[in-house]
């Protein structure tokens, strides 16, 4: 799989089904655009898939697991060895995400992107593509060989669980100092400054927050990324868990299957991906905003509304879950609701249309 290839492979949206869901909305008994982002959310799936008939059904959620080099500049509350736990519980079940997900008949898929000396384990795919990631305050975080492999790793994900009948994916997580990572490549793609931008991750006191600071800028200084090149910018401040996301958002473009946005780090993945192919932009659904301060802006720069304000910044895919069941109301109403001609009713008409 060549990544330039598959970029130029990615099309706009289709509009005819696009206004084809609306006309199906139009036509529900209800207000004109009463379910607000919901109705926009079933219209962008529409559009991705080119069938205004939506199918959600199967679904899963996808963690990235990679460890980050920048941990041993205390940016963290806990050590490289946790990404490793989690990514067996999350094997076993046990995490955030998998009780959520089970709630919301979501498969979950824990991938070793390149978790710190892990040994291969049964529910975690396999997918390394270093050895945890460089320091990125000492130099950069991966190759651009790398990077561009960690993409493509992505993209190929999406094909996969396409190919399994995956209808749906929300993106998740999990690689102590990723947030650190993830405020390095929001700075430099949104040009704010780093203490905007920069937050408390799993929970920083106030002095572990200004080191987090200083190692951004120390990052940013040293690595110099290129912002007009999110492969650069990927290479040298990035992760491999976000340069994955970063292809499975490309992934769901190409493949035509939905993808919804996490938290902080998964937004960011997603304007790499916006950056690299303006039309990837088709499959990307915002389910929350972050708590993190680069939450509003990167989902603004993405030009995406979340559907769910619920100041939530657990990671692992957990905001994305919890947006499902949303997507599952809307589309009962949007697919089984009793229609204006059905109900004997005069339809609505569009604001102004009267005048």
């Amino acid at each position: 799989m060549e990544l330039r290839k598959c970029l130029s492979e990615i099309s706009a949206g289709d509009g005819n089904a696009r206004a084809e869901a609306r006309k199906r909305w139009d036509r529900c008994a209800k207000p004109l655009g009463s379910l607000g982002l919901l109705e926009t959310a079933l219209e962008d799936i529409a559009a991705l898939t080119g069938d205004p008939d939506i199918c959600i059904q199967s679904r899963a959620v996808v963690v990235l697991c990679a460890d980050n080099g920048v941990v041993v500049q205390g940016v963290t509350q806990s050590s490289s060895a946790v990404t490793a736990v989690v990514a067996r519980e999350l094997a076993a079940g046990r995490t955030s995400v998998c009780r959520m997900a089970q709630a919301a008949r979501c498969q979950v898929v824990p991938v070793d992107m390149g978790i710190q000396d892990f040994q291969e384990t049964p529910g975690v795919l396999p997918r390394r593509i270093g050895n945890g990631t460089g320091d990125i305050s000492w130099g950069p975080a991966m190759t651009r060989t790398q990077a561009e492999q960690a993409v493509i790793t992505g993209i190929g994900l999406v094909r996969d669980l396409r190919e399994q009948g995956i209808d749906l994916l929300a993106t998740g997580e999990m690689g102590i100092g990723n947030t650190t990572t993830s405020s390095a490549v929001a700075c430099t793609l949104l040009g704010r400054p780093v203490e905007e931008l920069t937050g408390r991750g799993a929970g920083l006191s106030d002095e572990g927050l200004r080191r987090k600071i200083q190692v951004i800028y120390t990052a940013l200084e040293v690595n110099r990324p290129d912002e007009r090149d999110p492969i650069d910018v990927l290479a040298k401040v990035g992760g491999f868990d976000l340069a994955g996301l970063c292809g499975i958002f490309l992934g769901g473009g190409l493949y035509g299957v939905p993808v919804l946005i996490d938290g902080v780090i998964s937004a960011a993945a997603a304007l790499c991906a916006l950056r690299l192919c303006p039309a990837a932009g088709k499959a990307m659904l915002a389910s929350h905003v972050s708590a993190e301060p680069a939450g509003r802006l990167l989902l603004e720069a993405i030009g995406k509304k979340p559907l769910i304000c619920a100041e939530m910044r657990l990671g692992e895919g957990t905001g994305a879950v919890a947006a499902i069941p949303l997507l599952d109301m809307a589309c009962a109403v949007y697919s089984g609701a009793y229609t204006f001609e059905e109900g004997g009713l005069e339809p609505y008409q569009p604001l102004g249309a009267l005048c």
